[in-house]
């Protein structure tokens, strides 16, 4: 049957919308990952993962290994830090975070030993129960490799009333530039189904699905050479932007739709990164908490592109340097890819546990002439690319307009915030940015109405604390 033997590419209800933008992924694709020495001073945030931001478990001068626990959280939706190197604390204070603004930050003097915290070790995950494993992957520090960071023990534990039967592994990688993951399906497929088992474990799934673009034929040949487990399915989809999106994958691959506001769990899924698969097998292998992480440091500018394995906390400038510094001055430089990256103000933000890739554009690429006032031509190309079936350019014209009650009504929540219809947008309106201020708005204002209803329950109590007397 050969080592293609069961791989799937029949899919189900299949999205609409999508675009096709460059993959530029020839500059590293071909790169095999390279571990980079962490610089002299490492910067570690307490803020890198969707939730509660941690508290600091260490203080000025004291000495930590890799490994020791620096930041913690008493909330459930967080997720421990720890030090990639070891050294001496030199500070705890506000540092520049490559997700925007500043965040508590505990800066470290590397040693250049790498002395390994000796409480850490290897951890049988097939003789654990369920919560044991979550708990485990907890400590570790797990969040969504893939860049959206959301602590994974909170995946792996939905209430009773959703029980999972699938567990999808993201092997798409559809942003353009971005290889990380590709070079962890070549060179450690084995890691990648070991964290797979893992995870449906934790779960107590009994069926598994890892999709693959079929842009991708060397990781899925690689992967079916390791995928020996009925339970486990192989399957390559269409290569079109997004279809690693966590909602069109389960569309894409089991005919499911994730109802508006809702989770994948709500269907009976939980989808995981190859790559926080592969770290969560790293991890109960050899004890060692999250602590680095695979990013593709590319772009024209760029010297020598790399796939390189960044100790987390390495600054930008220290990853850049490593792949030969830049032929030209960038003109961008962009945490993540083209797509859905965040531009950078400064080289001097750490690599966190949400940094897939650093791209370096130049001038001729970067150029991106934004219109003063968003003007809509209503050619209806943004609405034909959405694949989460929205209207983009309305939501961006009330974000624009400030009319909150409108955007809440056409489900601004429901944006993953892809790109496709900027991408496609003839008139160059910021629509993405403009449905980030929305969203950032209602969250807001929600915040707000949550506190005067405190506020005015606090006061009904104390107004009839005082009748009593």
């Amino acid at each position: 049957m050969g080592i293609t033997a069961g791989i799937r590419t029949r899919w189900g209800k299949r999205v609409k919308g999508g675009v096709h933008p460059p993959e530029s992924k020839h500059l590293t694709a071909d790169k095999p990952i390279v571990r980079m020495e962490a610089p002299e001073l490492v910067t570690i945030p307490l803020r890198q993962h969707v939730g509660a931001p941690c508290s600091p478990r260490v203080k000025r001068g004291d000495r930590v290994l890799v490994g020791t626990l620096i930041g913690d959280s008493e909330a459930f939706v967080s997720a421990p830090v720890h030090s990639s190197v070891s050294g001496t604390v030199r500070g705890i204070a506000p540092h520049p975070h490559p997700a925007g603004g500043e965040s508590p930050a505990v800066t470290i003097e590397n040693d250049g030993l790498y002395e390994r915290d000796p409480s850490l070790r290897p951890l049988e995950w097939r003789d654990m129960e369920p919560d044991e494993i979550r708990r485990a992957v907890r400590a570790a520090g797990m969040v969504g490799l893939g860049g959206a960071a959301f602590p994974t023990h909170v995946k792996l534990a939905p209430p009773k009333e959703f029980p999972i039967d699938t567990v999808i592994l993201n092997g798409a990688e559809c942003e353009p530039f971005l290889t990380a993951d590709y070079r962890l399906m070549l060179e450690h497929p084995e890691d990648v189904v070991e964290g797979l088992r893992i995870i449906m474990s934790a779960v107590g799934a009994h069926r598994a699905i890892i999709a693959v673009e079929d842009n991708k034929p060397l990781a899925v040949k690689k992967l079916a050479e390791v995928v020996r487990d009925p339970s486990i399915e192989l399957r390559t989809l269409k290569t079109r932007y997004p279809q690693g999106a966590e909602k069109v994958l389960i569309t894409n691959l089991l005919g499911r739709e994730v109802p508006s506001g809702g989770l994948p769990m709500h269907v009976g899924v939980v989808v995981n990164n190859v790559g926080t698969a592969r770290a969560i097998a790293q991890y109960f292998r050899t004890g060692l908490p999250l602590v680095e992480r695979v990013v593709t440091v590319t772009g024209s500018v760029i010297r020598e592109p790399s796939n390189l394995l960044v100790p987390l906390g390495s600054s930008f400038a220290a990853a850049v340097e490593a792949c030969g510094g830049f032929s030209a001055s960038p003109a961008k430089v962009i945490m993540g890819g083209p797509m859905m990256g965040l531009a950078q103000y400064t080289l001097e933000v750490p690599v966190v546990k949400g940094t897939s890739g650093i791209l370096a554009l130049s001038d001729r690429e970067a150029a991106y002439e934004v219109p003063r006032e968003p003007v809509c031509i209503r050619c209806g190309r943004c609405v034909e690319a959405c694949p989460m079936n929205l209207i983009p350019t309305y939501l961006a014209a009330f974000s624009h307009r400030e009319k909150w009650d409108q955007v809440r009504r056409l489900n601004i929540n429901d944006c993953i915030e892809c790109g496709c219809c900027t991408y496609t947008c003839p008139t160059r309106n910021p629509i993405v940015q403009l449905i980030k201020v929305g969203k950032a708005e209602l969250a807001r204002l929600k915040t707000l109405q949550e506190q005067r209803a405190r506020e005015r329950e606090e006061a009904m109590e104390q107004g009839g604390r005082d009748g009593d007397l």
